[in-house]
């Protein structure tokens, strides 16, 4: 029987003589980088995670690693491992994986640890007798999956039970579709986000389904602005209202209420009403309603007069430079 030969010091871009230490620290720095999780849809950087999870396996367990290595010189001249005589007959002993779940060992590992008789316990188990076992992937969760869900500012301050469509890519590369009921929390902000349990990724050989995200995103609203759980409404005035103050029926996202503005208010303060933003119980946001003085652009003949007479007789100076 030859296998391929796997450097597994050079996957791990380590030294034969790396500690211990410095294998862990390696392998963490790659697992890292080429976790699936954070490499969704890349098949080669899920084959060199299972690469490098495989090559820890090994040179994290001074007694694999010590069998590794006794072999190490008739790989040093190919790329191809002929086994030597006896090899089936060396036993050795069981001891977990510590978590390891790569996905699958290669067939240069299981040529070499394969007829131990070991429980390799890192999503693997080991069928059959001694020298003729294979190793049978455990079951799997599937990973989770997220996606952007859209509502209006309206939908998110009320909540309520929504259907959602969603595309998917399925097994054979042709879009599927599904639907599903999602209750959205009232006063939902944006940026948080709605788990569907078993929604997401399916499991492997038999695992359960990963969980669905919805990420929400806040539409753009024509009248409030929203920082957080606040939002904020621009209120025009006139000159004169601003001056003498007034009572204006002001909207909410909980319907109109009538606010009483003091007179002298000067554009740009900010009125607030309390409890009308998003969230829920003590951390529900407020409203707050910002004074915008606006004058027109054209004044008719009687306005202007006065207008004229008003700057005579007022003693009011709003600059002091």
């Amino acid at each position: 029987m030859s296998v391929e030969y796997k450097d597994y010091y050079k996957i791990l871009g380590v030294s034969r003589s790396a500690s211990k230490e410095e294998i862990g620290k390696a392998y963490k720095k790659l697992a890292r980088k080429y976790h699936p999780d954070l490499n969704p849809n890349d098949k080669s950087a899920e084959d060199k995670f299972k690469e490098i999870g495989e090559a820890y396996e090994v040179l994290k367990d001074p007694e694999k690693r010590k069998l590794y290595d006794q072999f190490g010189s008739n790989w040093e001249h190919g790329q191809n491992f002929q086994p030597p005589p006896g090899y089936e007959n060396m036993h050795f002993g069981g001891g977990g994986a510590g978590g390891f779940d790569a996905g699958g060992f290669s067939d240069f590992f299981e040529t070499i640890f394969g007829g131990a008789g070991g429980d390799f316990r890192g999503g693997f188990r080991q069928t059959g007798g001694f020298g003729g076992q294979r190793f049978q992937q455990r079951p799997r969760r599937g990973q989770d999956s997220e996606a952007i869900y859209e509502l209006s500012l309206e939908e998110a301050f009320q909540g309520g039970q929504k259907t959602i469509t969603l595309t998917e890519t399925g097994p054979t590369g042709a879009p599927t579709t599904k639907t599903l009921e999602v209750n959205v929390p009232a006063g939902i902000k944006d940026g948080q986000r709605i788990r569907l349990s078993g929604q997401g990724h399916p499991g492997a050989s038999g695992g359960p389904a990963g969980d669905l995200f919805l990420k929400i995103k806040l539409r753009k609203h024509p009248r409030f602005s929203v920082d957080g759980a606040n939002i904020t409404l621009d209120l025009p005035l006139t000159p004169w209202e601003a001056a003498l103050g007034t009572k204006v029926r002001v909207p909410t996202l909980d319907g109109a209420v009538e606010m009483n503005i003091p007179a002298g208010i000067g554009s740009g303060k900010k009125l607030r009403i309390r409890q009308k933003g998003l969230g829920t119980g003590a951390k529900r946001g407020d409203q707050f309603v910002r004074i915008m003085v606006q004058v027109p652009e054209k004044l008719s003949r009687e306005e202007k007069r006065l207008m004229e007479e008003l700057a005579e007789q007022s003693s009011f100076k709003p600059r002091d430079f």
